[in-house]
């Protein structure tokens, strides 16, 4: 296809009105996708469900098309229109949990999460690439941090309606209060979202922006170490970050006697606070850090850093006695296990180069679903099952502890790895695109 920006003109405010519409798509799937943490507890009271079956529901059940989707919907994304493709997934996750709230029993349940994960599986690398075509290259990891504080808001926002809902009307309520509003959002969408060309930020006109073939792009983005690095650092970061938050409440519940409301409530606060924190400093200290002194490296170097830095307050966490202290040290955790979004979401764009963005992003999120999403929760439920003979509830302390300890020092290791051949390969990616 053939590709002309200097008909595309769009004003600041309308491109603020973008970000801001993402945003809203991006918080829309993370509450959608965070809920079931704080329910948990009040599924398994009613189906007296075990662990591990709590843990595939929260794992698996979502990951398992959520991961295989990905890739081909990102394959329509860099060739077709991004806002149709945006639209539909928002409506359809959004129906799909809402049907969360009629489940009958273990299947019912496990399927209209299946269904969570297919509409969700549409939403990220088509709205990744169509913000990069928004926003150049120099503002990225800000504006990537301002998108991906939609995660702590959705934490804040899942936990707090979850809690309350759940505790006032029942955990079915609490499904379908958070899933209609997204049919709505999917109408805003379609309606008012505008659809610019391939590389509009990069200012590439008159510019073949022809996809390239899968095998061409996979083959390129494995011969970027960096990128390789980069994909495993943000799936062991958030199979750490993900698997501690969907059993954090049950931890402070089973361990601590904190009703779901309680919980729920604390918890809104500080992912909410520590995560929008930490997500909004991540972002501009590696845009200021590379800006200042030249380096890219930067932008990764944040990353390895915040997440070395948080075994010391995990220890503190799920180990000291008192509830309301181990919180309130939970919101250094929040901070610095969300500072590594921004810089490496964004930097993923920047070695993609214009014609596999969404792509690169479907490829990073592939991983981050299996290794995260789908076994982060199922591991921490196994763990449990296989130490309650001997810890009881505590056995839940030990098994969320095992997990962040290993995955945030395991991630910090690979980002310090991409700091090798980074400033090269995206010297590659600018190299693609001429």
């Amino acid at each position: 296809m053939s590709t002309d920006n200097n008909s595309f003109q769009v004003s600041n405010r309308y491109r603020n009105y973008v970000i801001g519409l993402l945003w809203l798509v991006l918080l829309c799937r993370f509450v959608d996708l965070q809920i079931i943490a704080v329910l948990l507890e009040s599924i398994k009271l009613e189906f007296h469900f075990s662990d591990t079956e709590l843990g595939l529901l929260s794992g698996i059940a979502f990951a398992l098309f959520y991961a295989t989707l990905g890739i081909p919907i990102a394959w329509m994304a860099d060739r077709y229109n991004r806002r149709n493709i945006i639209a539909l997934a928002v409506g359809l996750w959004s129906l799909m949990s809402a049907l969360c709230g009629t489940a009958t029993g273990f299947l019912s349940l496990f399927l209209a999460r299946i269904g969570v994960g297919v509409g969700e599986a549409g939403g990220i690398p088509p709205a990744y690439s169509l913000i990069s075509d928004y926003v150049e290259r120099a503002k990225r990891g800000t504006v990537f941090a301002i998108l991906n504080t939609s995660i702590p808001i959705g934490v804040f926002t899942g936990f707090m309606v979850g809690g309350w809902v759940s505790q006032l009307f029942g955990w079915r309520a609490a499904f379908i209060v958070v899933g209609l509003p997204g049919v709505v959002l999917a109408l805003v969408i379609r309606f008012t979202l505008r659809e610019p060309p391939r590389g509009h930020s990069e200012q590439q006109s008159h510019v073949s922006m022809e996809p390239s073939a899968l095998k061409d792009t996979l083959a390129y983005l494995w011969s970027l170490k960096s990128y390789r690095h980069i994909v495993l650092a943000t799936s062991i970061m958030t199979l750490g970050a993900y698997g501690s938050g969907i059993w954090i409440p049950s931890f402070f519940i089973r361990v601590h006697g904190m009703s779901p409301a309680e919980i729920g409530t604390w918890l809104a606060f500080v992912y909410g606070i520590g995560g929008g924190i930490g997500t909004t400093l991540g972002g501009m200290i590696s845009d200021r850090g590379a800006r200042k002194s030249g380096d890219a490296r930067w932008y990764m170097w944040v990353p390895a850093f915040a997440g070395l830095g948080i075994m010391p307050f995990s220890f503190f966490v799920y180990l000291w006695p008192n509830p309301i202290q181990a919180l309130l040290v939970q919101v250094c955790t929040a901070i610095l296990m969300h500072m590594f979004l921004g810089p490496a979401y964004g930097t993923v764009q920047s070695l993609a180069g214009v014609k596999r963005r969404a792509m690169a992003a479907a490829i990073n999120l592939f991983l981050i679903n299996l290794i995260a999403l789908g076994m982060g929760p199922l591991l921490i439920g196994m763990a449990s099952d296989f130490f309650n003979a001997r810890f009881g509830d505590n056995a839940l302390r030990y098994a969320i502890l095992t997990l962040v300890v290993v995955a945030y020092n395991w991630a910090a290791v690979h980002f310090f790895l991409a700091t090798r051949t980074l400033r090269a390969d995206l010297a590659t990616a600018e190299a693609s695109d001429r």
